[in-house]
């Protein structure tokens, strides 16, 4: 079954259910058959089958979150799965398909990851709708622009989504009909530069016929300006990124007319424009969802806690709080059902003192978060490990006891990592780990105190050890910012009720983030546009409550003023993205985006010897897996199948 034909049978039109009202499978089915013709008269003789067909253009999204659909979750070097776990236990559950990407496993016979002909499919939906929606009678003519600049939004982000896989790919201006010929059928790929030009082209032509934002809650998920504004600016970015922009890598390319699919001798003036274009993006982005009264999330007070405790529900809750102030753009397609056992299986089994988790859907944990991830998070300085000057000449894996002033981070009085103490608040909102506090599951927050929160214990002989080889511990550490405190056990422990959330495709420090990045890369550190850089990564900087970029590296750092060269910043604006978005299907790309996936990964998958039972032994760096990574692994291989329907189109190198 395919992915299509999954969607319909399920009805996953998230929000716009709520809208339509559905009851019955096959009332959606009769107005949109699999084939998608057969009954395309009827889909719009009324507004009330009309708004189904736009269903239908939506329900092609992307389900980030999704471990089987999202290449970014287990596909990269941010989560590692315990290889060899079996089917019938949990695979079907949370399928690890997309795992086999992390292990270089991509073919071009079996494309792991491939919705190539789901995505046009769902252009062809668009396509439709546009063509038809003039035809309903019972729709006033704002509205009909309205859908027209939803689906125009959501063809461009199928052509981005597709683009950011393969790259070049034929752009789809027009669908073509039904009768068209075998050579009309048999397009070329389109070269880069063009591609990302038709998506800018549609968004630009769908936002200013958006609502700045949704008019209630039913609507969430449907597309608004401060949404198609924000994609816009991503878009941009990677159209400026070195994956895309002037990639001499990808000289080759070159298809059987003589078109050179990625453009060569750019002149650096040519390539900083496209920067400057993002960096303008960017601002009217940000300017856009502010407008929409968008802001960083701050925990809202539901409970009484105290002061570190806020910040931990403040930095879990910006991606778990469903539709926080800081989400700009929720995916309302991911199947809940598949996320929440995601976070049944994938988190510890966690025990409070002498009680039991009774849950029978827990305790396998099979997804670790690698060393390096642990490794990459700020000092309390805000500095990476290696230019704090506290931690020089630390030996990160030695031995502390945890004391009370990390008492609501580490259980006192337990061994652990040196590693593990005086990191930056989101390390430990974002991470759990051996002897680390665990704030959820609980049936009141109120007034917290350390013994009442739950700590993780991993080693052999303690609660949350290895008990076989279908669970985890995998790393020794835990991707804890996907698990929502507000996940309740019943009174007696024997049942999990886990929290539904729209999976965050964009959010407000997001934007921030890119829009200093642009500034940057277009005119460094020290041009016009510094001041604003500085404001924004800063203002994601404090909700962090860590010090400021020019603070941290002045007066804690070992490299003083690294911040005043393009590279120098660079490196601070990557590694803040990497802190900031962890765990949210951003790192995969960015690496790509950035051509820093393969230095990144040859420093290969390393966890703790998580079968020892004493301290002195777990904590040994011991290496799982080594992951390789190719020059070809930067863009997906078109399937084989395909090229055979269709030789026009130019395998990528490499495959």
């Amino acid at each position: 079954m395919n992915k299509r034909t999954d969607i319909i049978k399920k009805i996953k039109l998230a929000a716009l259910v709520l809208i339509v009202g559905l009851t019955a499978c096959n009332k959606y089915l009769n107005v949109v058959p699999d084939d998608g013709m057969a009954t395309i008269e009827t889909a719009f003789n009324l507004r009330s089958t009309a708004i189904r067909y736009l269903g239908t253009c939506y329900s092609y999204m992307t389900e980030e979150g999704a471990s089987q659909y999202d290449p970014a979750l287990l596909g990269g070097d941010e989560l590692w799965d315990l290889v060899g776990r079996k089917i019938t236990n949990t695979s079907g559950r949370v399928p690890s398909n997309m795992f086999q990407i992390a292990r270089g496993l991509q073919n071009a016979t079996t494309v792991y990851g491939n919705d190539w002909a789901d995505m046009y499919q769902g252009i062809r939906c668009c396509d439709i709708l546009v063509e038809n929606i003039d035809d309903v009678p019972d729709m006033q003519e704002w509205e009909k622009k309205q859908w027209k600049a939803e689906v125009k939004f959501l063809k461009a982000y199928y052509h981005f989504n597709l683009i950011r896989k393969w790259g070049p790919i034929p752009i789809i201006r027009e669908s073509l009909p039904i009768d068209a010929t075998v050579e009309e059928v048999r397009v070329f790929r389109d070269p880069i530069d063009e591609c990302f030009d038709f998506v800018i082209e549609l968004l630009d032509e769908a936002i200013p016929d958006l609502p700045l934002e949704n008019a209630s809650v039913d609507e969430y998920g449907r597309v608004n300006q401060a949404i198609a504004a924000a994609l816009k600016a991503r878009v941009m970015v990677y159209a400026a990124s070195p994956l895309f922009n002037n990639n001499v890598d990808q000289a080759s390319l070159i298809d059987s007319r003589g078109v050179q699919l990625f453009a060569q001798g750019k002149s650096e003036t040519e390539q900083l424009k496209r920067w400057e274009n993002a960096v303008e993006a960017c601002k009217t982005a940000i300017d856009l969802a502010e407008q929409a009264n968008k802001k960083l999330y701050q925990y809202d007070n539901s409970y009484r806690v105290n002061d570190t405790l806020f910040l931990d529900f403040t930095l879990r809750g910006m991606m778990c709080q469903r539709w926080n102030e800081e989400i700009i753009w929720g995916n309302t397609q991911t199947n809940w059902t598949q996320l929440s056992m995601w976070q049944r299986l994938t988190v510890p089994n966690l025990q409070y003192k002498s009680l039991g988790w009774k849950e029978s859907l827990s305790c396998y944990a099979f997804i670790g978060v690698p060393l390096k991830i642990a490794e990459q998070f700020y000092t309390r300085n805000g500095l990476p490990l290696n230019f704090d000057k506290d931690r020089q000449g630390v030996n990160e894996l030695s031995l502390r006891e945890g004391d009370a002033a990390h008492a609501y981070y580490i259980e006192q009085g337990y061994i652990t990592a040196q590693l593990n103490f005086d990191r930056e608040p989101r390390f430990y909102a974002f991470l759990g780990f051996d002897g680390g506090k665990w704030v959820g599951a609980l049936t009141n927050y109120n007034d917290l105190q350390p013994g009442d929160i739950f700590t993780v214990e991993n080693r052999m002989g303690k609660a949350l050890a290895k008990s076989s080889g279908e669970s985890g511990p995998v790393t020794g550490y835990y991707a804890k910012k996907m698990y929502p405190y507000r996940n309740r056990m019943s009174a007696d422990n024997s049942a999990l009720s886990t929290y539904w959330y729209p999976w965050p495709m964009i959010r407000l420090a997001d934007l921030y983030l890119l829009y200093a990045e642009a500034i940057n890369e277009a005119e460094g550190p020290t041009g016009p546009r510094s001041a604003e850089m500085f404001k924004y990564i800063n203002a994601v900087r404090e909700r962090a409550a860590i010090p400021d970029v020019k603070t941290s590296w002045d007066v804690h750092s070992t490299s003083p003023g690294r911040y005043n060269t393009k590279a120098g910043m660079r490196e601070i604006i990557h590694r803040e993205r990497l802190n900031e978005l962890a765990f949210e299907s951003q790192r995969f790309w960015d690496l790509r985006r950035w051509k820093e996936a393969s230095l990144e990964y040859s420093k290969n998958i390393y966890g703790f010897r998580v079968l020892s039972f004493t301290p002195e032994e777990y904590y040994k760096k011991l290496l799982i897996a080594e992951q390789p990574f190719a020059q070809r692994d930067y863009f997906w291989p078109i399937q084989t199948a395909t090229l055979e329907r269709n030789p026009n189109l130019l395998q990528n190198l490499g495959w």
